[in-house]
Order: C-alpha cells, then sequence, then structure tokens
C-alpha cells in the first residue's frame, strides 16, 4: 500500500534514469496528501529550448490546479529556509521538489569546499520542514562515463548528494520503465567504508 509510505513528516526520495516516470510517481505520491501541495521547480522558465517546453507544459498539464507552484529556479534552499516556519492550515504543506538535478546545474561552477557547504545547508534544509518532503533525483552514470569534465562533476555531485539525502529518508522509490519500486522494501544499506 502507497499511503502507508507517505509520512506526515520526513524525506521521500524519488529517483529514475529520464522519461521514466520519476515525476509522475512523485505527483502521485504528493496527491495522496490531505493538506496544501507546494511544487518547487528547479528547473529553467520557458526558453529558447522547443523540448523542455515541452517539458514544462506536460508537467502544469498533470498537476491538480489546486496546488501551489513556485519556480525556486538556483534558490531552492532560501525557498526552503523561507517555508519551513509557514503553515496556513492545521496540516502542515507537502513539498515536491522537482529536481535535484536540475538545480544542482544551477550550481555546477561551485568549488568542491561551497558543493559541500550547500549540501550541508540543503540537508538541514530540508529536515527542518515539517511537512512531508517529496524529492525527485536523476540517476545518472548508469552507462558511459562522460568525456567531459563538467559531466563526470554533474554525475558524481548528484550520486554523492542523493547517498547523503538517502541516510535521512523515510521511504525512497526508484522508477524505471513506468514501474516504482520501493527502495526500502527491496534493498539493504551498502556498509560505508
Amino acid at each position: 500500500m502507497v499511503d502507508e509510505h507517505l509520512p506526515n513528516r520526513g524525506l521521500i526520495l524519488v529517483s529514475g534514469p529520464s522519461r521514466g516516470g520519476k515525476s509522475g510517481w512523485a505527483e502521485h505520491l504528493a496527491s495522496l496528501w490531505t493538506g496544501p501541495v507546494r511544487y518547487l521547480a528547479t528547473g529553467p522558465s520557458a526558453g529558447s529550448d522547443p523540448s523542455w517546453n515541452d517539458r514544462l507544459t506536460l508537467h502544469r498539464e498533470r498537476r491538480p490546479g489546486h496546488w501551489s507552484v513556485i519556480e525556486v529556479g538556483s534558490q531552492l534552499v532560501d525557498q526552503l529556509e523561507q517555508l519551513k516556519g509557514e503553515s496556513t492550515s492545521e496540516v502542515a504543506p507537502l513539498l515536491l521538489v522537482d529536481s535535484l538535478g536540475t538545480w544542482l546545474a544551477w550550481h555546477l561552477d561551485d568549488t568542491n569546499a561551497r558543493w559541500l557547504e550547500r549540501c550541508d545547508q540543503l540537508r538541514g534544509a530540508l529536515l527542518a520542514q515539517p511537512g512531508p518532503v517529496v524529492m525527485v533525483v536523476e540517476e545518472t552514470g548508469w552507462g558511459v562515463v562522460p568525456a567531459t569534465a563538467v559531466g563526470g562533476a554533474f554525475r558524481d555531485r548528484l550520486g554523492a548528494l542523493q547517498q547523503l539525502l538517502m541516510q535521512h529518508c523515510h521511504s525512497a522509490w526508484l522508477v524505471i520503465g513506468g514501474r516504482a519500486l520501493n527502495l526500502m522494501e527491496l534493498s539493504y544499506p551498502v556498509p560505508s567504508r
């Protein structure tokens, strides 16, 4: 049963490859919430890329009209800090962050030290939320090693961020080929060295 995996408070990770259904599954989980839902969009607004604009249109059409949408872009941590004390009803809002990969892309120029600091700030802001937070994150590195340094940095940073946040997750899902797999029920944590 899915709704038993939707806590009153805590982190829920939804990962998977491109076009595998992860955003749709995250939206499904959010639709089970009885309180307000805030959709935090980290990607750029519509621009000159027709395929990106098509994705934005699909996401907008799928979302219920009563969800509030906040286009946070690179300012995810700042927005989470603002939201952590805000509550307009007895039930805390569910936050849906889509996605951590596009948020990371805004910060690829960070030094390693600055990136690690940013990840700690993100973790702290996520854990301080009064309601559940569903986070969409892309799976990368399942194939060929990126031929560019920036591609390698993106892959490595996203994988490390995912492992950092997974330590604090109430539930986690791998969505692939339109199927959602419950990682907490089907997996074991990798021992740290």
